[in-house]
């Protein structure tokens, strides 16, 4: 079982970002790391005088390196931007819109968990035209992930382990609407919430997670203790999605649940430590209802 690193969701400061990779990857025993602007175009000015340095020191440290297209590709502005970045031919691009595979046509890529495979004839659709890695949306259950796998004896198949679950995305954004601002005029008001900002139902319960323009979950999903079922299941990677805590701290433990050195149980109690006040779900993943945690699935 290999771990992923998803690309930073969040607003975060620009030296905070470099910084947070750099570490990543001098300490930190992730396979592969998915880096990149996924959720704002406009925000990713502010970390482009970064971006070599952090490429470098990963590349270094020995990590596979992915670059992530933007989830929602809505202006001309941005559309340039996926084509050049489908045009990067030193790393593997990570497709996030599906406007990105016009031009990675014939070229080896991997599918984010932002595309819609929801059944192995999509699943093949996508090997069959360059993807080596399909990380598979957050809220399939187990039977579906199994059958996917099951299809692409050929591709790495990943699930989304850790994080707060991406929902959705829209063209509006929603810090900018909360504080009164323009979408044009933001202000990059965002970067006031480094873990997402808390939307309560009108009965004052914790809801969902505001993220600019994207909805997440107000739960963690936390697959810790569903690893033997989902190892039976084909699954060949983990992916951790960075939140504001240490995650290198949550690398290894999940890392010490998969080889052995830690039980589930201890494994979530570390967890709660290095994230404290977050509530745990995996309830997609047993075809429940998604915020809800459930006991560890029985592999069959």
């Amino acid at each position: 079982m290999q771990f992923s690193l998803g690309p930073i969701l969040y607003n975060w400061a620009p030296e905070q970002w470099r910084d947070f990779y750099f570490r990543i990857a001098d300490e930190s025993s992730v396979d592969t790391v998915v880096i990149g602007e996924i959720v704002c175009s406009k925000r990713a000015p502010f970390f482009a005088p970064h971006l070599a340095a952090v490429l470098e020191r990963l590349q270094a440290a020995g990590k596979q390196v992915l670059l992530g297209s933007l989830i929602l590709v809505s202006q001309r502005r941005e559309r340039r931007q996926t084509e050049e970045l489908a045009q990067t031919s030193d790393f593997l691009v990570e497709v996030n819109d599906i406007t990105c595979l016009k031009s990675l046509a014939g070229r080896a890529h991997a599918i984010g968990p932002f595309i819609n495979v929801y059944n192995e004839a999509t699943g093949v659709f996508h090997a069959e035209r360059g993807a080596r890695r399909l990380c598979l949306p957050p809220e399939l259950p187990l039977s579906s992930i199994a059958a996917i796998a099951a299809a692409l004896p050929h591709a790495m198949v990943e699930v989304f382990a850790f994080g707060r679950v991406p929902l959705a995305i829209s063209a509006r954004c929603y810090h900018a609407r909360i504080h009164k601002l323009h979408k044009d005029n933001c202000r990059f008001i965002c970067d006031k919430n480094p873990d997402g900002l808390v939307l309560n139902t009108l009965a004052n319960e914790e809801f969902l997670t505001i993220n600019g323009v994207q909805t997440l979950s107000h739960s963690v999903a936390n697959l810790l203790g569903d690893i033997d079922a989902l190892k039976l299941a084909g699954v060949g990677s983990l992916r951790l999605s960075p939140q504001d805590c240490d995650m290198v701290g949550v690398v290894e433990v999940f890392r010490d649940v998969v080889e052995g050195r830690e039980d589930a149980n201890g494994g979530n109690l570390r967890l709660s430590r290095i994230y404290p006040h977050a509530a745990f779900s995996n309830g997609f993943l047993h075809g429940k209802a998604g915020f809800s945690y459930m006991g560890p699935l029985v592999p069959t």
